[in-house]
């Protein structure tokens, strides 16, 4: 209250503009235990009890609303960005085009520190020409896939397992892992997209995996196309 005012002049603005009191929860709080005191401690105020409770419910109702917000959000933001990495996943037109992609535009769009896409193959099946792509591709003897990933799939997500095979000098600097388990067809070894971060949080085994999952799928009809 100002200095110059009376209390006729608050107690006028009030009873003209009563919701600036019931809309202000501390003036309610307040007024609800003065009224409590002038009642004494031995008699017991249910009505007070119950917007307590009410005040209560609606904290937690208001928590889950933004809750909800967030996630849907979320989700949202992650299917933008899991469209932008299969446009771009889809645009080379040839294979060593498509290392490219997976080291530049791909990786740079999932928003992870490494990306190695992993073939089983013989030892002289690798052509030549793609070793200088080292840096994002991976070729691992028959049965290598799956004694790493071990069973799950076709996204699994966790804490990395430190492979230096998959992902060579920065190993020591790559804190969680995600999984991508390529089926490359009846005639053709199976294959893997390894997503790497470093911070260990990054990939968890309780994140959803729905995304990613259709992502997998769409760089296996890939994949495909270029190994035939």
């Amino acid at each position: 209250m100002q200095a110059t005012e009376k209390p006729t002049d608050w107690r006028a603005r009030i009873l003209s503009q009563p919701e600036l009191v019931l809309e202000d929860q501390d003036i309610m709080r307040a007024l609800i235990r003065a009224g409590d005191a002038q009642r004494g401690s031995n008699v017991i105020d249910l009505r007070g009890a119950t917007i307590e409770r009410l005040e209560s419910k609606l904290g937690a109702l208001e928590d889950t609303h933004r809750n909800v917000i967030a996630a849907a959000y979320e989700n949202v933001a992650g299917t933008a960005q899991i469209h932008r990495a299969i446009l771009a996943l889809l645009e080379p037109p040839s294979f060593p085009a498509l290392l490219e992609a997976l080291d530049g535009p791909v990786r740079q769009t999932l928003r992870v520190d490494s990306l190695r896409l992993v073939l089983e193959t013989g030892e002289d099946d690798l052509d030549p020409e793609l070793e200088r792509f080292e840096n994002v591709l991976c070729t691992v003897p028959a049965g290598f896939i799956a004694a790493y990933a071990g069973r799950g799939g076709p996204v699994i997500l966790r804490r990395t397992q430190g492979a230096e095979t998959i992902w060579g000098d920065r190993t020591r600097w790559i804190g969680s892992e995600a999984l991508m388990l390529l089926d490359l067809g009846p005639d053709h070894l199976p294959g893997m997209l390894a997503l790497g971060g470093t911070d260990a949080a990054q990939f968890q085994p309780a994140q959803g995996t729905d995304l990613l999952t259709f992502f997998t799928g769409v760089a296996e009809r890939v994949m495909r196309r270029w190994l035939t």
